[in-house]
């Protein structure tokens, strides 16, 4: 009879049921659980051990013998700084508020009654989120969006909120308490226009709410917000385009140009708008949109010297360059960086530099085929300029009047910006005449553009971009700027380089006199309260940047 055979190699393997870790209890020996009350935590102090002795030589994790939870000392917090009086205006106290430390905030009462219950966090988050964005749409800068939304939620009792703005994105957490959960809500800006009426009933409608004496509930509030969305422009579009030729017009005879040169400026203009208008109906990007509104006041100049016509062609697309030249998205870029958004000025300036470049396609392209044409620009005539004193603050004015018009202002406004252009122009032409170079003499006429504006928008409560982008028309490099694509057409390019580095000179003069403008009059007049949240933040300004 055979031998049984001994177990192979795979019967000594343990079955998958007969598997045991090296740390499962022996059979017969049930694992001892713990007692749902009994703390199972390894720091717990082990079963038999004697409580620590109460001297000073306990365990390190004993309560001192010297400490009473009834008689803590109180923790270090600084003193709560008075609410700012609501007789200064919204912005300048939500602006203070936001370059303060968030524990250092005075924690005023809300402006608008809440119910029972407490605030409607979700709404409130989203009105102001809505109101942010048709200001920032609009062209207000991202400091002032920021306050502006600051002050709607602390006004229906969301003090603890923190907007940020961005050039796109809109965004605002609320956090209850330390210890609550944070709640956030995001907005993208996906379109802009500018439209400075429907900018100042927002500012309107942000002051009452922030306004103690005047009670406006979420749903009046998001009534009236739908009524300024709903509201149409103040002119119509052959007003629009009215005016664009009249602000041509007005440019080319403050570079020196007659009524031939005004009226063919005044032409190309108009055509310009036009056929913007019809790229934009069909969705072209804005780029392209300028390098159209480039060519016609380009062509009617090259055919005025290709036709021998004895008059300033160079007037002409000088004019036509005013009506283009971005200066209100300059002066925004430049405010940006100067008040510490540098995301938002980077992108701002980069939008400017793509619409810039656009003006300069169109225009070189036109140039450069009236050259192929035989003919033969004058570059000296752009920068001989008659004296005319007279007629170009006349001129001034009206370029002031129609870049309102084109920028949707309230009527009530027109006039005060066309008189602030008047004096920014006669500034400049007076230090001209002093024999001061053309870039401080543009920052120094800017300055007062700004302080005025600045004057003027605390006087009515309202945003200062009325009141100031208008009036800085006179002052664009228009002249500076054609030379410089004309030389680069001759193939001039030092010479050509050197005269739009020159114009970029002037512009960026011009946003940073406006903004050190406006800013200076806050040096005068000072809010109540912000001297002591000066101190407390002094450390904070004496290490910024490093």
């Amino acid at each position: 009879m055979a031998e049984a055979e001994g177990p192979g190699p795979e019967d000594r393997k343990p079955k998958s049921d007969e598997a045991r870790s090296a740390f499962t209890p022996p059979p017969g020996m049930e694992p001892e659980l713990p007692d749902a009350d009994q703390a199972t935590s390894e720091f717990a102090r082990p079963e038999g051990l004697p409580p620590p002795p109460a001297g000073p030589e306990g365990s390190g994790f004993s309560t001192p013998a010297t400490y009473s939870a009834q008689h803590a000392p109180p923790a270090h917090a600084p003193a709560p700084l008075p609410a700012f009086p609501a007789s200064s205006p919204w912005q300048d106290r939500m602006r203070m508020m936001l370059r303060m430390p968030v524990d250092v905030r005075p924690v005023p009462e809300p402006a608008q009654r809440q119910s029972e219950s407490g605030p409607a966090v979700g709404r409130v988050l989203d009105l102001t989120l809505r109101i942010g964005e048709l200001l920032l749409a609009g062209g207000e800068g991202a400091e002032d969006v920021e306050a502006a939304m600051f002050a709607v939620a602390r006004s229906y009792g969301l003090d603890r909120a923190e907007p940020t703005v961005t050039f796109t994105l809109l965004s605002i957490t609320h956090q209850p308490s330390l210890v609550g959960n944070p709640v956030s809500a995001s907005r993208t800006v996906r379109r802009r226009g500018t439209d400075y009426t429907r900018l100042a009933a927002v500012f309107r409608l942000v002051d009452d709410i922030s306004t103690p004496e005047v009670e406006i509930s979420l749903e009046e509030a998001y009534r009236r917000l739908a009524e300024i969305r709903r509201n149409r422009h103040p002119y119509p579009t052959w007003v629009l385009t009215a005016a664009a030729g009249l602000l041509a017009g007005a440019a080319s005879t403050l570079v020196g140009g007659g009524v031939t040169v005004f009226f063919c400026a005044a032409l190309g203009a108009v055509l310009g708008d036009r056929l913007a208008w019809y790229f934009a109906d069909r969705g072209l990007p804005e780029f392209y949109q300028f390098v159209v509104a480039a060519m016609p006041p380009a062509a009617i100049g090259v055919a005025l010297k290709v036709a021998e016509i004895d008059v300033r062609s160079s007037a002409v697309i000088t004019g036509g360059l005013f009506a283009l030249l971005p200066g209100r998205a300059l002066v925004a870029a430049v405010q940006d960086g100067l008040t510490g958004f540098y995301i938002t000025a980077s992108a701002r300036l980069l939008e400017v530099m793509y619409l810039f470049i656009g003006i300069i396609i169109g225009v070189l392209v036109v140039i450069y085929v009236g050259l192929q044409f035989g003919a033969s620009p004058n570059p000296d005539e752009v920068l001989q300029i008659p004296h005319r004193p007279l007629l170009q603050i006349l001129a001034s004015m009206v370029l002031v009047f129609t870049f309102a018009i084109l920028l949707q202002q309230e009527r009530s406004t027109v006039w005060i910006v066309t008189l602030n252009g008047g004096v920014a122009w006669v500034t400049f032409g007076a230090l001209r005449a002093a024999g001061l170079p053309p870039v401080p003499s543009t920052a120094i006429a800017a300055g007062l553009v700004g302080l005025f504006g600045q004057l003027f928008s605390r006087y009515r409560f309202a945003s200062a971009l009325p009141y100031v982008t208008a009036a800085i028309g006179p002052l664009l490099p228009g002249s500076a700027t054609y030379f410089g694509l004309l030389s680069i057409a001759e193939n001039r390019l030092d010479t050509g380089l050197a005269s739009l580095t020159n114009a970029a000179a002037i512009a960026l003069a011009i946003a940073i006199g406006v903004n050190l403008g406006s800013e200076s009059s806050r040096l005068f007049m000072r809010i109540p309260g912000a001297r002591s949240a000066a101190k407390r933040r002094a450390a904070a300004k004496r290490t910024r940047g490093f």
